[in-house]
């Protein structure tokens, strides 16, 4: 959801807009990623989440130069309404989208090497076969993909949404050895746009 607010500073007023990027949960995905959605409930609840949803009262940032050249087939549940708005997000920042709403994610997931513990609420595949999974925010897909790690498939935001508030959570590097490890920490709300 794209929310837009008006506040007044001394006279002016100042537009800005509520970005949610968020990692939604998968109990309406399939049976074999409950686990994993539980798993990460858990640590959502005590504070180790790497994914959670991100919503924050800042200035626009669209740049749709930014993904201009990079097209992408995303593969979501037709339910998933945070899904339409992570596409809405990487639309606005010029990335062009082939959505197919599918009955079991997981054998795209299982397809594109996906690892278990790692999966969210849909997968992107970009036209040169990197792995978007989840709300990865559009600037570091960009990076990402300017120089992709020779040993990557792509990157993941793992999880499912925790409350409606801002929390520091970490971008993961899925590679083609099944490995994964940090590729970006976002510690503020800021970092994303």
């Amino acid at each position: 959801m794209i929310a837009f607010t008006v506040k007044f500073f001394r006279g002016a007023a100042i537009l800005s807009t509520a970005v949610i990027l968020s990692a939604c949960g998968q109990s309406d995905i399939n049976a074999s990623n409950a686990s994993s959605s539980t798993a990460n409930a858990s640590n959502a609840s005590s504070g180790e989440a790497n994914a959670i949803q991100i919503k924050q009262t800042v200035t626009p940032a669209n740049n749709p130069d930014l993904l201009k050249k990079v097209s992408a087939t995303v593969y979501k549940d037709a339910n998933c309404s945070c899904c339409k708005e992570w596409i809405g997000h990487a639309e606005d920042n010029g990335l062009t989208t082939t959505t197919h709403d599918v009955a079991d994610l997981s054998l795209f997931k299982e397809r594109y090497g996906v690892p278990t513990e790692m999966r969210s609420c849909h997968t992107a595949v970009t036209s040169d076969g990197y792995v978007i999974e989840g709300h990865v925010p559009a600037k570091y897909v960009a990076e990402f993909l300017q120089n992709p790690p020779k040993q990557a498939i792509g990157l993941v935001v793992p999880g499912m949404e925790y409350q409606d508030k801002f929390m520091p959570y970490q971008i993961m590097q899925i590679n083609k050895d099944g490995t994964n490890q940090v590729y970006a920490e976002v510690e503020f709300a800021e970092q994303q746009l």
